[in-house]
């Protein structure tokens, strides 16, 4: 069966999980986790993504982040590529490191963040590698003592998660209810098989469950409409014979400029506005790659990232589209 393609959005919550390949260990040594926490740092930082909850174990590693400015998929691709090439050298080895991909679940955060916030940060107690409450404040490599005040993480938004507990009091007491609650696959997506009404109600609205989603029917519906509605409107433009040059015409049009203006090595902040605008339709509406976009102007795909950042700025203030309504 084909992979789905991802599900993302600026603001969106999300559960990943990254395992080891045949689940061997990603973490030998402290220095692995501290490469890999330093990592984690930069780029939330510089992507603008809230982590509310994280835990390193042996072989796997669970995070609840919110997407910022910067697709998710970017963010972890530069993360777990980033620490492969380094944990390869330092420890002489070649080859993946991580089990295929990384799996990311779409959470509605009303009814998940506290359940997932805890089912995080307990995973050091269901691979038994702390017995008790005690031992669970001691483990260095989670969220949990950071919540507490025991350890600091510049990267993990701690005051969001205790503003929604109430209080890290409540938080800890909260985490002693389910201290003893074992695994929960309820947690793992699949949102529509368990929303309220069961499968026979969740089935008139949808032929399947999703597990990329994790909530109730109409928070799925919405997730898997709005990625709809991105497919649709690519699709009717390929369609239409809309395509990179529409694209490029449309652009250099608005902004008075010709086509070799857009590729050229100065900067004036015409130019720099029309390129953005274009990187920015090419990826939402035609679904180009940033790769793509890189090799097309000759730019790194840090700098894509950035422009199309920018152009959906320059769209939102000018009200400016692909398409003429």
């Amino acid at each position: 069966m084909p992979r789905k393609s991802r599900l993302d959005a600026a603001g969106i919550l999300h559960h990943i999980i990254m395992r080891g390949i045949e689940r061997r260990p990603i973490f030998t040594r402290i220095a692995d986790r501290r490469d890999f926490f330093d990592r984690c740092g930069d780029l939330f930082t510089e992507s603008k993504t809230c982590c509310y909850a994280w835990a390193f174990l042996p072989n796997h590693v669970h995070l609840l982040l919110r997407t910022g400015e910067v697709p998710l998929s970017k963010v972890m691709a530069r993360l777990l590529s980033g620490y492969a090439t380094s944990f390869n050298k330092r420890h002489t080895r070649s080859g993946h490191l991580f089990q295929n991909r990384y799996k990311s679940i779409i959470c509605q955060e009303e009814s998940y963040l506290k359940e997932l916030t805890r089912y995080i940060h307990l995973n050091p107690v269901r691979a038994q590698l702390v017995q008790d409450i005690e031992g669970l404040h001691a483990y260095r490599w989670s969220g949990h003592s950071v919540l507490l005040g025991r350890t600091v993480c510049p990267w993990q938004d701690v005051n969001y998660i205790r503003t929604s507990f109430g209080g890290a009091a409540a938080y800890l007491e909260f985490i002693k209810e389910g201290f003893d609650q074992g695994q929960r696959p309820d947690l793992t997506g699949g949102g529509l098989v368990r929303s309220s009404g069961g499968w026979t109600e969740a089935r008139k609205a949808l032929a399947k469950g999703d597990e990329r989603i994790l909530g109730d029917t109409s928070f799925v519906l919405s997730v898997l409409a709005d990625a709809q509605e991105k497919l649709d409107r690519r699709y009717a433009m390929k369609q239409s014979g809309i395509d990179f040059g529409t694209a490029e015409k449309r652009v250099t049009d608005i902004f008075v400029l010709n086509p070799g203006d857009l590729y050229g090595p100065g900067r004036p902040r015409r130019v720099t506005r029309a390129r953005a605008l274009l990187c920015y339709w090419a990826v939402q509406d035609l679904g180009m790659s940033q790769k793509t976009l890189a090799d097309r102007f000759s730019f790194t795909e840090a700098a894509i990232t950035y422009a199309v950042r920018r152009g959906q700025a320059v769209a939102r203030e000018t009200g400016y589209k692909l398409l003429e309504e």
